[in-house]
């Protein structure tokens, strides 16, 4: 029975650092990360705030021909996130060390 559960048994062995082959991994999904993020992620967010800033003008035209007052802050805001999100691919990856 022993030589029998001997003979079924398969035995893996490691070849190599277990740190190397997570280092390999991360150094050939490190280029497609940075692609699928810039090419993807950061435009889907750019046309998610510019229709966020457009509505939210139109909004603050509205309450101004209503109340006559204009709320500058949440236009400014999201502006900001806009240009945020506009450049960030220019530096982020230097700040985040890819």
């Amino acid at each position: 029975m022993l030589m029998f559960t001997n003979m079924l048994t398969i035995t893996a062995h490691a070849s190599g650092d277990v740190a190397s082959a997570v280092t390999n991994t991360w150094n050939s999904a490190k280029s497609q990360i940075k692609s699928i993020t810039d090419n993807v992620i950061f435009p889907a967010l750019d046309v998610i705030l510019v229709i966020l800033l457009f509505v939210k003008i139109g909004s603050a035209y509205l309450d101004y021909r209503k109340h006559g007052q204009l709320e500058w802050t949440p236009i400014a805001i999201i502006f900001g996130g806009l240009l945020f999100t506009l450049t960030a691919p220019l530096y982020v990856w230097n700040i985040v060390g890819i």
